[in-house]
């Protein structure tokens, strides 16, 4: 650990955090600059934010050394002293409890969340200077979070009814539309088979089959959240070629969908990950789409993977809006959907998140969301290695 906190870079950094905040900025890019600015200032080998849930905490932003935590849940073992402190210790330093700071980040009269610092190796006990840094670094985290302060809690049962309303109705449109459209063709089959000719026989035969894929795939979403306990299915895990399993789910995408793909970024090999090969078509499925909501249609959706010691990696890259900190771990809650302001564009049932956490979390793995460079969002998953 240093002796004293590099204040030039605090400086430096402080004076844009200052400026975006005040410009009104909110975004997880605001976030995460104040998670590498901790660690720079400090001389750290990685930080990371914790965000609090009941019960327990989620890493929603990491740089450096602590960058394999991100989207890891810690348990609130230690939150009278400024976190979940063994647990962050636990996903990013190996188990040594030594050289981590750590600071609570308040919003009002609200513990949000706590700020980690971890240091190469053990060595000499932090001095106030650093403490005030990195409290510092906390209250900025704790204004972005601010306006959150007075609002009900995420379990608010009224809000939880609203949620569930809104959620029928969605997901009334969304099971209607694919039944109509494998209706119309199987009439259109029935009625007028020798019209239609080979070429217009093998297009509606090509179309039911995508709509019914596509209502397969609905049909498990509302299966796997009929209960907050029960599993999401599929077969028992073991070691698959995540490349190979990726372009074989590319293929299964919607051709629109599979139009907007770039996989410059997926390599030609990789270690084997661990877990179940057949989810990743659902997997896919989700953050694609998600992606392809949320970002202008004129703009690519990138795919890539890449691995560790410890895990096997691919993410979903768009150029969308992004997503602000205090909706992180909002977007993964389930029938929750942010407030864009445009519904009738997006129409969903706040479903698709939730379920890829769930799906990745029973394969041991884990899954975040992170700002992407230029402007907006990354889905990135990560498997143990097999």
């Amino acid at each position: 650990m240093p002796e004293r906190p590099d204040y030039a870079t605090l400086t430096k950094g402080q004076i844009v955090v200052l400026d975006r905040l005040h410009a009104g900025e909110a975004g997880l890019p605001v976030l995460h600059h104040i998670v590498r600015l901790a660690q720079e200032s400090l001389g750290g080998a990685g930080a990371g934010f914790a965000e609090y849930d009941a019960g327990h905490g989620r890493v929603i932003s990491a740089s450096g050394g602590c960058s394999r935590a991100l989207g890891r849940r810690l348990d609130r073992d230690d939150a009278g002293r400024g976190g979940p402190r063994t647990s962050f210790v636990r996903h990013t330093r190996d188990g040594d409890p030594g050289g981590l700071l750590s600071a609570r980040c308040e919003a009002g009269d609200k513990v949000i969340g706590s700020l980690h610092v971890a240091f190469g190796e053990a060595g000499e006990e932090p001095g106030p200077e650093h403490h005030a840094v990195l409290e510092l670094l906390a209250s900025y985290v704790g204004s972005l979070y601010g306006h959150r302060a007075g609002l009900p809690v995420h379990g608010d049962q009224a809000r939880r009814q609203e949620d569930r309303d809104l959620w029928v109705a969605v997901t009334s449109h969304e099971l209607r539309t694919p039944v109509t459209v494998i209706k119309g063709y199987a009439d259109t089959l029935t009625n007028h088979w020798d019209s239609l000719g080979e070429d217009g026989r093998q297009e509606a035969v090509r179309v039911i089959g995508a709509r019914a894929g596509e209502l397969a795939r609905l049909v498990d979403r509302l299966l796997s959240a009929a209960s907050d306990d029960g599993g999401v299915g599929g077969a028992p895990p073991g070691p698959f070629d995540l490349t190979e399993a990726l372009r074989h789910a590319v293929g299964e995408l919607p051709a629109e969908l599979r139009r907007r793909l770039v996989l410059d970024r997926l390599p030609g090999e990789l270690p084997k990950a661990f877990g179940d090969r057949d989810s990743l078509a659902t997997i896919l499925t989700e953050l694609a789409t998600n992606a392809d909501k949320y970002s202008p249609p004129d703009t690519d959706v990138e795919l890539g993977a890449e691995s560790d010691d410890h895990t096997v990696t691919f993410w979903v890259a768009d150029r969308g809006v992004g997503v602000k900190p205090e909706h992180v771990e909002r977007a993964f809650e389930r029938y929750w959907q942010a407030d864009t302001g445009d519904r009738q564009l997006h129409p969903g049932a706040g479903l698709g998140l939730y379920l890829v956490r769930r799906i990745v979390e029973r394969q041991h793995g884990w899954v975040a969301l992170r700002p992407r460079e230029g402007g907006g969002t990354v889905a990135e998953v990560r498997l143990p290695r097999g």
